[in-house]
C-alpha cells in the first residue's frame, strides 16, 4: 500500500539555528521523493508525515518505522592528533573507543555549559562526528577554535553521505529481508558493507524503548534504499512520529531539551560523560558536580492531566516556579507527555506540579504504555 502526504500546517518545535526556512534545504530523500510538504527540522527540511502520525507511531512500536534522517550532518576528523585533540574536546573518551563502535558526547565550554552534541565514530583510519545540520557550523567553528598546533583536518561528508533511521520490534527483520545483517550488531557497534554495490554503514543506534538502526547511504542511492525497506514491512514515517518516539524514549534533542545554559549532570544523560579520560574542555565544572553529588534540577519525564500546553511552560508548586517543561506530544493510548526540568528533591518526594490548564506528574524514563 503506498503511503499519502498530508497537506497541511504543522509546528514543530523551533530549532535553535539562525537560519531561516527560507535558507533551509531539503534533504536528500525528501528532493527523491518530490514531498508535497517539507518542514523544518534540525536544520533541514523533510517530512513531517506519511499518514497519521499517530499510526506512524504504533509502527515504531510495534512493528517496524523508518524515517529520514537527512538533517543529521556528518564531520571527518584526521590528523596525527586527531585522537588526542578530539578527547580533549568532548565529554566522554576517543581515546578508549575501539574501532567500530560510537559514543554519545557533549560539546562544553570552559564554565561547563553545553554547546552542542554529537556521537562520535571510530573507524581505522579516522573519526566521524555526527550531529545534526543546526549544529554543524557552530561545531565546526568551535572546533576550528582549538585546533591551535595539532595535525587535525575536519572535513564535512555532507556531500556524499545522508541516512534513513529504521526502529521498531521488526527492524532487524525488515533489514534482513533486504540483505542487511544487524542481528549481531551491540548497541553503538557500526560495520560498512555493501547494499546492492552501494557502500553503506550500519549502526545499532541507542533506544530505551525499541530496536533502533541507522543506515548511512551515498544521496544518489536513498530513494531506492528508502522504496525497499518499504516493500520489506517498513512503515515510512514523518518526523511528527519521530519526535513522540524521541519523548517516549525520554531522550533529549539539542536546541529543545538541552540548551546552552545547561549542565551536563542536569540532562541525566550519564551515557555522555567520562570520568577518568583526562582532561577535556569544562572537566572542572562537571568534576566539580560530581564530587558535591548532586544538582538542583534534573531530566524528567512527565504525565499530564487538562491541556496540553507549549513548549516552554512552566511548573510551579503554590504559585512558586519549580521547572519547565521542553516537549510535549500526545502519545498513541491518548495521553498527554512531556519532557523537561525541575528541582529534583521535589520528584524525590513525589510532588505534583501544576501548569497553567493542568498539572504534572514526574515518571520514569521511558515511557510505559498500555496499547492492547
Amino acid at each position: 500500500m503506498q503511503s499519502r502526504f498530508i497537506i497541511e500546517v504543522y509546528r514543530l518545535p523551533v530549532d535553535n539555528s539562525q537560519q531561516t526556512v527560507a535558507t533551509l534545504e531539503r534533504t536528500p530523500l525528501a528532493e527523491s521523493l518530490h514531498a508535497a510538504t517539507a518542514e523544518p527540522y534540525c536544520g533541514a527540511l523533510t517530512v513531517p508525515s506519511f499518514d497519521e502520525a499517530r499510526l506512524e507511531t504504533l509502527a515504531f512500536l510495534k512493528s517496524c518505522g523508518m524515517f529520514d534522517l537527512g538533517y543529521s550532518s556528518r564531520i571527518r576528523v584526521l590528523g596525527e592528533d586527531k585522537v588526542r585533540w578530539l578527547n580533549g574536546m568532548v565529554t566522554n573518551s576517543a581515546q578508549s573507543l575501539e574501532t567500530g563502535t560510537r559514543n554519545y558526547n557533549f560539546v562544553l565550554n570552559a564554565q561547563g555549559r553545553i554547546q552542542g552534541d554529537l556521537f562520535a565514530y571510530r573507524r581505522a583510519e579516522d573519526f566521524v562526528l555526527e550531529t545534526t545540520r543546526e549544529q554543524r557550523d557552530t561545531l565546526l567553528a568551535w572546533f576550528d577554535r582549538y585546533i591551535i598546533m595539532d595535525d587535525v583536518e575536519l572535513t564535512s561528508l555532507d556531500a556524499d553521505l545522508t541516512a534513513i533511521g529504521i526502529a521498531g520490534p521488526a527492524a532487524s527483520s525488515v533489514l534482513e529481508k533486504i540483505g542487511i545483517t544487524a542481528t549481531n550488531l551491540g548497541t553503538g557497534a557500526f560495520i560498512s558493507t555493501k547494499w546492492n554495490a552501494a557502500e553503506i554503514t550500519v549502526c545499532s543506534a541507542d533506544d530505551n524503548l525499541v530496536p533502533r538502526y541507522e543506515i548511512w547511504i551515498h544521496p544518489a542511492e536513498i530513494a531506492s534504499l528508502w522504496s525497499t525497506l518499504a516493500e520489506a514491512g517498513a512503515v515510512p514515517c514523518g518526523t511528527r512520529a519521530e519526535e513522540t518516539l524521541r519523548i517516549l524514549s525520554g531522550t533529549p534533542r539539542y536546541g529543545v531539551d538541552i540548551r546552552g545554559r545547561d549542565l551536563p549532570q542536569e540532562t541525566n544523560q550519564t551515557r555522555a560523560l567520562h570520568f577518568a579520560k583526562g582532561c577535556y574542555l569544562g572537566q572542572e565544572i562537571v568534576e566539580r558536580i560530581r564530587s558535591r553529588g548532586a544538582v538542583h534540577r534534573s531530566f524528567e519525564g512527565f504525565v499530564l492531566t487538562g491541556r496540553s500546553p507549549a513548549p516552554g511552560t512552566s511548573l510551579s508548586i503554590d504559585e512558586k516556579p519549580v521547572g519547565e517543561l521542553t516537549s510535549v506530544t500526545e502519545a498513541p493510548d491518548g495521553s498527554q507527555i512531556a519532557l523537561g526540568y525541575v528541582r529534583r528533591e521535589l520528584v524525590e518526594r513525589g510532588a505534583t506540579f501544576q501548569y497553567d490548564g493542568g498539572t504534572a506528574s514526574a515518571t520514569a524514563l521511558p515511557f510505559q504504555l498500555s496499547l492492547e
